[in-house]
């Protein structure tokens, strides 16, 4: 915690020892292509069943039970490519720690060539294409994340990606990565990630992803990881939007096939200017019970209800229930770990814009 607090009070110094003309672009330089935004996000969480260990398990960025956290903060730095162009986010917190290299979660140079209506080429280290949610809390429907983003798919990748718009409303992306969440290769085999967004209507947005490539170390290498994301989101009114997000994977292990495969569907509805309730259900199925995305329970579902209010525009504030859910004893209870089959968390977060 004291790590990522210093951290990310450097990044605020870097940020304050930029020049006037880059920083303050966006309010009083509107000729300089530099732009910056950032944010601050903290929460509480308690778990009712108080487990013995401490632990909220399967919960990626909210592990720890009874505890106040920084999250993440976050600051970005951006020039759109006009033709060049390059993006850094800079964050700390215990999402940087738990799923990111670092300071860094993305830093990647553009280039625009006049190619047609435009291919775009980023080459560095960016977030995946692949699933509905995203790392920045603040961005998704819901404050923590589903059970497919945090172990069904990658958080990261280090590359080169190629997106062209072939129609109006049809883009494709392809990428050479090094693989899942790392800078470096640990083989000397290239991951492939294909992206498709399909806009059938203004409203309807069909997305499909995959990525396949060797993700084990040599000399000992089984097979590929390949992985198929399609996403569905839908704009029922002004008020209620509604999403799907489903996933299917496998691997070829020393021990056999290892296959995961999940589901969720979410709905939102805009209360006022101010206010919106989300929910969300998802089931996750690691029938192999050996792939290296492993929860230790091959059946796990969960559903979060999430109450949103924005105070002022530039303070989200967010309380959820949230109940997850195992085939078989899994979660801590309060004297003995593993005795339980649910876990119920109560969650409160604030998240600051600038």
């Amino acid at each position: 915690m004291k790590t990522g607090i210093r951290s990310f009070c450097i990044i605020v110094v870097m940020m304050v020892s930029l020049k006037p003309s880059i920083l303050f672009s966006q309010q009083a330089d509107t000729v300089s292509p530099i732009t910056y935004s950032g944010f601050l996000d903290v929460y509480y969480i308690k778990n009712l069943a108080s487990p013995v260990t401490g632990a909220n398990k399967i919960r990626v960025f909210d592990p720890v039970d009874n505890e106040f956290n920084l999250a993440y903060g976050e600051v970005s730095i951006q020039k759109k490519a006009g033709p060049i162009g390059f993006r850094v986010d800079l964050g700390a917190g215990k999402v940087s720690t738990l799923s990111l290299t670092g300071l860094f979660q993305q830093a990647y140079a553009t280039v625009v060539l006049p190619i047609g209506d435009g291919l775009t080429i980023d080459v560095g280290q960016f977030v995946t294409h692949m699933g509905y949610e995203v790392i920045e809390s603040k961005d998704n429907w819901n404050y923590s994340r589903s059970i497919l983003f945090g172990w069904a798919i990658p958080f990261y990748h280090t590359g080169a990606r190629l997106s062209y718009p072939v129609l109006s409303n049809l883009t494709a992306t392809v990428s050479i990565l090094n693989g899942w969440n790392t800078v470096t290769d640990n083989n000397t085999s290239k991951t492939l990630g294909l992206m498709v967004n399909y806009a059938v209507f203004s409203s309807t947005s069909i997305t499909l992803c995959g990525i396949s490539g060797v993700e084990q170390a040599e000399p000992s290498i089984s097979g590929k990881r390949n992985v198929l994301n399609l996403i569905v989101t839908q704009s029922v009114s002004d008020n209620l939007s509604l999403a799907v997000d489903a996933d299917y994977g496998e691997e070829r292990m020393p021990a056999g096939l290892a296959t995961w495969k999940g589901g969720a569907v979410y709905g939102k509805y805009v209360l006022n200017q101010k206010s919106a309730v989300a929910l969300r259900y998802e089931i996750y199925n690691d029938g192999s019970n050996f792939s290296p995305l492993s929860t230790g329970a091959s059946k796990l579902s969960e559903i979060t209800a999430t109450y949103e209010y924005k105070p002022y525009d530039n303070l989200i504030v967010r309380g959820e229930a949230r109940n997850d859910m195992s085939d078989k004893v899994f979660f801590d209870g309060k004297s003995t770990p593993g005795t339980e089959k649910s876990q119920l968390t109560l969650t409160l977060g604030a998240i600051v814009l600038f």
